[in-house]
């Protein structure tokens, strides 16, 4: 019996921070480490990084909504991030570390739209949650250095989930459980 799979892709600044904690979900098939929604075809880091190609850092990840829905995703990503800035994320500045939400299909963008709605009206965040949710454009994965950073470079992931205020901000938003 062949295994079902649907992608989500969710830009959230710096893509090595988003990748492991949605790689450690049951469901989980594979977490891509790339950049979306620019002009530029085979976009390389430095082009992104020079905000010139319109592309966010993102991660595209494969699973199984039968074990991991949508709708978890969408609850763990809101976890990862700041939703109410819109100039980056954390120590990242710039729209290639804005964040965005990137449907595929009206399903996603119905459940995305809810759980925002959701999210500004629980009032855990004073300022508006200004994240956008845009239809999934092309995908092209990040140079292989980039793929699970925080596997292959443990100690410079740490500090620098650390070091950029991302893990701070998490565990006073969302307590001790979500700071990976």
């Amino acid at each position: 019996m062949e295994e079902t799979k649907q992608l989500a892709t969710f830009a959230g600044g710096c893509f090595w921070c988003m990748v492991k904690p949605f790689d450690e979900q049951p469901g989980i098939i594979s977490v891509l480490s790339g950049y979306t929604g620019g002009h530029v075809e085979n976009p390389t880091y430095e082009q992104v990084c020079s905000e010139s190609t319109g592309h966010y850092e993102a991660v595209q990840i494969t699973f199984n909504p039968e074990i991991y829905p949508y709708e978890k995703l969408l609850e763990l990503y809101w976890q990862q991030i700041d939703p109410t800035d819109p100039g980056g994320q954390f120590y990242d500045r710039g729209q290639s570390y804005q964040t965005a939400i990137f449907y595929h299909d009206e399903r996603q963008k119905e459940l995305a739209e809810q759980s925002k709605k959701a999210l500004q009206e629980i009032g855990r965040f004073t300022k508006p949650i200004v994240t956008p949710i845009l239809p999934a454009k092309t995908f092209y994965p990040a140079e292989e250095y980039h793929q699970h950073y925080y596997k292959k470079n443990k100690a410079h992931y740490e500090g620098y989930h650390v070091g950029s205020g991302r893990a701070g901000f998490i565990k006073a938003h969302w307590g001790e459980k979500n700071e990976k």
